[in-house]
């Protein structure tokens, strides 16, 4: 018999008082939100709990008990509304949980506060506000002693996630370290998190780096983390360390092994009706059949995932789809297409404050259409953007990618040669043309009638240019103007 399974037993007992009764159902759905069992919590929680979102009854509660009630139902308005990719979940959860907190405070629990404070944690992590997540949880740490080791660790791996979110691997493994001295006493799901960190970090580090030694370690890591989690019948979790795991296999060019992986995370969360996860394993498996080329399949794939995100709103992970999906579009040749969802990654990235993700958007920008489709200052612009979004950075792959958008951007700066690969006469005078004509409308601020004049052209040739050959520089004219017709009629 499990814990929660005996306290599960205790509810039926005539002698508990109602308190009683409440902060147990509170602490049985503890537990089986940490076991990932989320419908099961909303049983445990009973009249609780009233919905995703939804302000529980505390008015005849005490105030105690009231904050207990407001976290459990924060914590899983968070997780369910990750999982089944409810709009606004995070920001409802987050109000339950900031209720809780203050409430928390005022009764001096401080390791209570504390917990809270953990789980706005991830609530901001999920919304992509890294910087937010990472002050929040630095906060949680602040009131606990040496006795709190448990909710320690737990804060401190969950640190890691916001530090690899930024490719700030070192960090993330100092921070591990801080975490290692509970294990030998921690449970098989605390291991399971440890390892599953770990390997993430490992596994980022192995791609960025080139390493060999990482790679091996990494793999040991997550499956550490797959047999404490089944240790403990974990199933959502053993399924997000085989899709880790997946992301370190087709990096490694082992695209049958990362298929099968992801078939069996498939299987758990279809069967577990967790739409979220299952659409980042899809996402996953649209990064391994891009690396194999098969484009087609991989265009249908991302499509549904990020239909899936946006009606989430969890932004960070829209943006990376977004850049699976830009990539997928170039390659099929479908490049209006590509630029502008690459664009709006972006400016999905920037606007949740995941510049990580925006940097990286920008990098792929640079990499797909640089070389030709993008205007000089255009493509110049996006890539001092990518700079400053990625300055922090410290992963190996990133750096090796700004450096070779830079000799992209230099090259193109520098002029076209007939020597280049791909050359050809058509496209050189078509990226003249289109140097020529940026110059000339940014000289005359926008005017087409000045900047035609400047190009020698008539107004209708340059406009006809603009709307046909040139759309990427409609954004640098001026609004049209819709000439008003003579109300007086000439005579005949």
């Amino acid at each position: 018999m499990t814990l929660t399974d005996k306290h599960l037993k205790e509810l039926d007992s005539p002698s508990l008082t109602t308190n009683e009764r409440i902060l147990l159902r509170c602490r049985i759905a503890a537990e089986l939100i940490q076991a990932g069992q989320y419908e099961a919590a909303c049983e445990a929680l009973g009249d609780l709990w009233q919905g995703i979102g939804q302000r529980p009854e505390i008015k005849k509660l005490k105030p105690e008990i009231a904050a207990e009630v407001l976290l459990q139902c924060g914590v899983l308005t968070g997780w369910l509304g990750s999982v089944r990719n409810v709009s606004g979940a995070q920001e409802q959860a987050k109000d339950l949980l900031f209720e809780a907190l203050r409430k928390f405070q005022s009764q001096g629990r401080y390791e209570k506060a504390s917990e809270a404070q953990y789980e706005l944690g991830i609530c901001y992590w999920r919304l992509g506000a890294y910087d937010e997540a990472r002050l929040v949880l630095r906060e949680a740490l602040k009131p606990l002693t040496d006795a709190d080791t448990e909710l320690k660790a737990k804060i401190l791996i969950r640190r890691t996630l916001v530090e690899i979110s930024e490719n700030r691997y070192y960090e993330a493994l100092s921070i591990l370290k801080e975490a290692e001295s509970v294990f030998d006493s921690a449970s098989d799901a605390l291991k399971g998190r440890w390892h599953g960190q770990k390997g993430l970090i490992l596994r980022r580090l192995a791609t960025g780096e080139g390493r060999a030694d990482y790679a091996d370690r990494a793999i040991i890591e997550f499956t550490a983390a797959i047999y404490h989690y089944e240790q403990a019948k974990h199933e959502r979790y053993c399924a997000l360390n085989l899709n880790n795991l997946t992301m370190l296999l087709y990096k490694l060019g082992r695209y049958r092994e990362a298929h099968e992986h992801l078939d069996r995370a498939q299987l758990i969360f279809t069967t577990l009706k967790d739409t979220g996860n299952l659409a980042q394993v899809d996402e996953t498996r649209a990064r391994v059949l891009v690396a194999e080329k098969k484009y087609s399949e991989a265009n249908r794939i991302i499509t549904n995932v990020i239909k899936t995100f946006e009606k989430g709103g969890e932004l960070a992970l829209l943006a990376d789809a977004m850049i699976v999906q830009g990539v997928v579009w170039a390659r099929l040749g479908v490049h209006e297409s590509s630029i502008n969802v690459l664009q709006q990654a972006m400016r999905v990235a920037q606007d949740s404050g995941a510049l990580t993700n925006a940097g990286l958007a920008a990098l792929t920008m640079i990499e797909e259409h640089g070389a030709r489709r993008l205007a000089e200052t255009e493509l110049c612009e996006i890539y001092r953007r990518a700079d400053e979004m990625l300055k922090d950075t410290q992963d190996a792959e990133d750096i090796s990618r700004l450096r070779m958008c830079a000799r992209i951007v230099i090259k193109r700066l520098s002029g076209i040669n007939l020597f280049d690969r791909n050359f050809t006469l058509h496209g050189a005078v078509y990226e003249l043309e289109a140097r020529f004509i940026e110059q000339a409308l940014e000289e005359c601020k926008g005017s087409v009638t000045r900047a035609a004049k400047l190009l020698g052209l008539s107004h209708q040739s340059l406009s006809h240019l603009l709307t046909t050959r040139h759309k990427r520089l409609l954004y640098k004219r001026t609004p049209t103007k819709r000439r008003l017709r003579s109300i007086i009629k000439k005579r005949e």
